[in-house]
């Protein structure tokens, strides 16, 4: 059985299913607006980490503003004497201060580009990132092509093996692709429940790998929300959900949302998987440049969602049917 798949153009192989970093970043706020998933115990991240290192997985996604950068400093906590056995994704584009764990707004300059990699190779305790990222999902077009000489400059430097975009919108997607050799893959919101089929013709026509941010739909595709739980405290952004996060109200699954992974759990498990492994093995189905990476906070989770490995993608009849059963409700991603 493959576990492994190619990190688009770039050549790098990587773990079928990787592991998001959001999560172990802890709080993180706009004003009184949360944006990180509250208080989060750091030796466990680790210990999830190094459990998510053991079983197969090599792709870890995080970000220079998880946390405030907090969610960076445990992942390179995490890899020391490990990096080799690790293909490090991060981000730029939404600057914070790591005092106050505050967010400060937006750049996507080169200039930041370049100072916002510094402080991630700083936090991370390595001299170079496999895959660095423009975080701001709906830049125009003509600012994002900015970046590309100085990304491009990077990976000169050996400071960068290869960059890309986490964007929803195909056409941002593609004049990006288009003006840099070394753009090798697209982030972009997939699950079973949003479906963005013009993104996967780009990364087609491109050879670009798909990093499918949400997944598992932020925990809504999880058993954990097969019940409707008590809205959550108020430092995690699914308690206190903004206009862009729409599976949840108040911590609680929005009913549209709820009523759609109803509509899919007895197909995603019908084989002996959890949920979450259905969800994710959907997305091992749904093209062979597909790249999971749920976020994680316990060991428990990471032996889960890696776990998905030993089924595979979801088979074609069962694959089919989900696209039966949701074939009235689909909902492109929006573009937020």
């Amino acid at each position: 059985m493959t576990t492994t798949r190619r990190l688009g153009r770039s050549g790098i192989e990587v773990s079928a299913i990787g592991m998001g970093c959001w999560a172990i970043g802890g709080p993180l706020w706009a004003g009184d607006q949360p944006l990180g998933w509250g208080e989060v115990d750091d030796d466990e991240s680790i210990r999830t980490i190094h459990r998510a290192l053991d079983l197969g997985a090599t792709l870890f996604d995080t970000s220079s503003n998880y946390g405030a950068g907090h969610s960076e400093r445990v992942l390179g906590r995490a890899l020391q004497g490990r990096r080799d056995r690790a293909v490090i994704a991060t981000k730029f584009g939404y600057p914070t201060d790591e005092t106050t764990r505050q967010a400060t707004g937006e750049d996507a300059s080169p200039a930041y580009a370049r100072q916002s990699l510094e402080g991630s190779l700083r936090r991370l305790g390595t001299d170079h990132v496999d895959l660095y990222q423009l975080h701001v999902n709906g830049l125009p077009v003509p600012q994002a092509l900015e970046l590309v000489d100085t990304l491009e400059g990077l990976v000169t430097e050996g400071k960068i093996r290869a960059y890309g975009w986490s964007t929803d919108n195909p056409a941002s997607a593609r004049a990006f692709a288009a003006a840099g050799p070394h753009c090798a893959a697209i982030q972009h919101d997939q699950s079973v429940l949003r479906d963005n089929a013009e993104m996967f013709a780009v990364c087609d026509e491109f050879d670009l790998a798909s990093l499918n941010r949400g997944p598992l739909a932020m925990g809504l595709l999880t058993a954990k929300y097969q019940g409707t739980p008590a809205p959550r405290g108020g430092d995690d952004v699914r308690g206190v959900a903004p206009e862009w996060l729409p599976w949840f109200t108040d911590g609680v699954p929005t009913a549209q949302w709820a009523e759609r992974v109803a509509r899919v759990r007895e197909v995603l498990t019908a084989d002996g998987r959890t949920l979450a492994q259905g969800a994710l093995g959907w997305l091992l189905a749904r093209s062979p440049r597909t790249l999971p990476i749920p976020g994680c906070r316990t060991v428990a989770q990471a032996e889960e969602n890696i776990g998905t490995l030993a089924y595979g993608p979801l088979g074609a009849e069962a694959s089919a049917e989900v696209e039966r059963l949701l074939a009235d409700l689909r909902t492109a991603p929006a573009n937020a």
